[in-house]
């Protein structure tokens, strides 16, 4: 398949009104409405209920990624205020052991106010606990529109992942157009969320509660989990005309035994929760593609690689090869990368059906969802908006039935 680089981003345009926005979440998280696309067909229902409109048997896979305290405060001694928010790890680069550093380390961030903000350190005093230490930020080098910044603590009893949790604010999406607030530490996290590493939500997954998985045992519909550390870059949007001018973000995930199993032995439909899901599944089965014809590079997909790989593996045979790739390593879990574009054109290797939120118009996330039901998407969006639907992050779902 050739890679569709001369789409038009403007055809992925919808009106979206500021007030179609959800800037809290419901009170009750399975109470969102959730609309079900199948075959052409369009029904309505809460989300509470997915598990009545899901195949069964199923295996339904969700991305268990936990949001970061990624943005920080700092002042000048003239008053300047300078937000840094982390992005991701440089040194070291792996997030566990990043989360354990007691001295100093380095992330790649964005800069807010960074004119103000030429040379010299910032200082900010912390106290966690009956601990305290004077944190102070250094801008080392710039990487396109981000920076370099090391970070020093003189208390080696306190690690980053605590100076993070304690001096941190979520980083809530810029469209709600609000500061974070304490609710925001709860609501903007998945109740399944167990790896520090996201500085974005994988918000398909913010509608699931217990009384949700109880529900999918009794259709017999298996759990299952993978992990990728959500980029910033997720509400990048496309600025060039073409989506071939656009660099997709990248963003890491992890591959183990526990992850692979399932999906090595899955005969069952696929359902993903969230974009994330389906990138990091998609991305997974081109890994075990490369090392099935011993490409270098395994653990990296490129933006466009997908398009040009050739493949006949099933998705089984591709979990298995990264199954092996991975025990033969010696190490019982790896760190890989995409930067999968996924828009009309793609063929699905691995995922049949996406529950998903509203996505923003031009986004690369509505290309993903255009890529699995087509135009359709026009008649979803519409009928969203015509029957009070709330969109993006804090908005409701839609389950989006593909390939049969």
């Amino acid at each position: 398949m050739n890679a569709p680089v001369n789409i038009s981003i403007a055809d992925y345009n919808y009106p979206l009104p500021d007030e179609r926005i959800a800037k809290y979440p419901l009170e009750i998280r399975d109470s969102s409405k959730l609309l079900i696309f199948d075959n052409g067909e369009i029904e309505t229902d809460v989300f509470r209920n997915v598990a009545n409109h899901l195949p069964s048997p199923a295996l339904l896979v969700a991305n268990n990624t936990k949001v970061i305290r990624a943005r920080m405060e700092f002042f000048k001694t003239s008053g300047a205020r300078i937000e840094i928010f982390c992005l991701e790890p440089v040194a070291p680069a792996e997030y566990a052991q990043m989360f354990v550093q007691t001295e100093k380390c380095q992330w790649l961030c964005y800069v807010g106010n960074s004119k103000k903000w030429k040379d010299g350190s910032l200082n900010k005093q912390i106290t966690i606990g009956n601990q305290s230490t004077t944190l102070s930020a250094t801008r080392i080098g710039a990487v396109s529109d981000s920076f370099i910044v090391e970070f020093q603590w003189d208390n080696n009893q306190i690690s980053f992942g605590e100076i993070l949790d304690w001096a941190g604010q979520i980083p809530i999406p810029p469209y709600l157009n609000r500061q974070s607030e304490e609710s925001d530490n709860e609501r903007y996290q998945t109740v399944y969320s167990k790896f520090k590493g996201s500085v974005a939500a994988p918000t398909a997954g913010l509608h699931f509660t217990q009384q949700v998985f109880d529900s999918l045992i009794k259709h017999n519909i298996s759990r299952h989990e993978v992990t990728l550390h959500v980029g910033a870059g997720t509400f990048k949007p496309v600025q060039s005309e073409t989506i071939g001018g656009h660099p997709m973000h990248t963003e890491h995930f992890v591959l183990n035994e526990t992850t692979l199993a399932p999906l090595a032995t899955n005969s069952n439909r696929l359902v993903a929760v969230g974009t994330t899901t389906v990138r990091t599944l998609e991305s997974m089965y081109w890994c075990g593609v490369k090392v099935a014809q011993g490409l270098s590079n395994p653990l990296s997909i490129g933006q466009w690689e997908p398009y040009s790989l050739q493949s006949d593996l099933s998705a089984n045979q591709a979990f298995s090869a990264l199954r092996n790739y991975v025990a033969q390593s010696g190490k019982t879990e790896l760190m890989a990368e995409t930067s999968i574009m996924i828009a009309p054109g793609y063929k699905f290797r691995v995922v049949n059906d996406i529950i998903t939120n509203f996505h923003q118009p031009q986004s690369t996330l509505l290309l993903l969802i255009a890529a699995q039901i087509g135009e359709d998407w026009h008649r979803v969006y519409d009928f969203a908006l015509k029957n009070d639907f709330r969109f993006l992050s804090y908005g409701d779902s839609c389950l989006l039935k593909g390939r049969k």
